[in-house]
This record gives structure tokens, C-alpha cells and sequence, in this order.
């Protein structure tokens, strides 16, 4: 039982997984701070404190899912803007590169380099 639990955990797509989650939330952290500290004072300098926590539309306030709202768009463009659109151009870039120099074709075996004296010499009329 234990046997199989640890083969579980040490297949490489748990590994994988794991780290995932915790790069994941200790990234999730840095977007928060960049949310929270960088972007909304930046739009609070325009329109004033971007809290909406005390709207209400007649007895439903909906102030609180507001904020989510306007928090989850802000994240999600701080995301593609700092993370997913550098990514794609770095890989645009490497993409390229690696198109641009193919690598040479690699060098025959011996067999085939004696087959091809062979032919010369039999086109020639020399046979061995």
C-alpha cells in the first residue's frame, strides 16, 4: 500500500504539479502586490479611491462583487500584459532564430560513403 502511494507521488506529473502550485502561489502573491500597490493607486490618482464596496442598486449591494470584478480585471490585464505577451514574444523570438540557422545535416555513416565510391566507379565503367 505504502509501495504504491510512493509511486504515486514520484510520477513526474504529480512532481510537476506541485511545483506548479506553489510557484503559482507565490506568483499569485507578486500580482496581488503589483494589483494592489502599483495599478490601483495609478487609476485611484484619475477617478479618485476605486472603491465600490458602498454601491448599491436600490436594497442589493452589490459594491462587494464590484470590487471583485474590477480586481479580477485588473489582474487578469496585469497577467497578460506583464507575463503572457513577453512570454509569446520571447518564444516568437527563439522561434525565429531557430528557423533562421537549420542545422547541418549530419555526416553519412561509412556504409553509405562506400556505397556511393561504388557508384561513382560503376558510372565511371571501373568496376573493382
Amino acid at each position: 500500500m505504502l509501495k504504491g502511494f510512493k509511486e504515486f507521488l514520484m510520477r513526474g506529473n504529480v512532481v510537476d504539479l506541485a511545483v506548479a502550485v506553489v510557484i503559482g502561489a507565490a506568483f499569485s502573491q507578486i500580482v496581488n502586490s503589483v494589483v494592489a500597490d502599483v495599478l490601483t493607486p495609478i487609476i485611484g490618482m484619475f477617478g479618485g479611491r476605486p472603491d465600490f464596496s458602498s454601491l448599491m442598486i436600490g436594497p442589493i449591494a452589490i459594491g462587494k462583487f464590484t470590487n471583485s470584478v474590477v480586481n479580477f480585471l485588473i489582474v487578469a490585464a496585469a497577467i497578460y500584459f506583464l507575463v503572457v505577451v513577453p512570454i509569446n514574444a520571447a518564444k516568437k523570438k527563439l522561434h525565429k532564430e531557430q528557423q533562421a540557422a537549420p542545422p547541418p545535416p549530419p555526416e553519412p555513416s561509412d556504409e553509405v560513403k562506400i556505397l556511393r565510391d561504388i557508384l561513382a566507379q560503376l558510372k565511371a565503367g571501373n568496376p573493382r
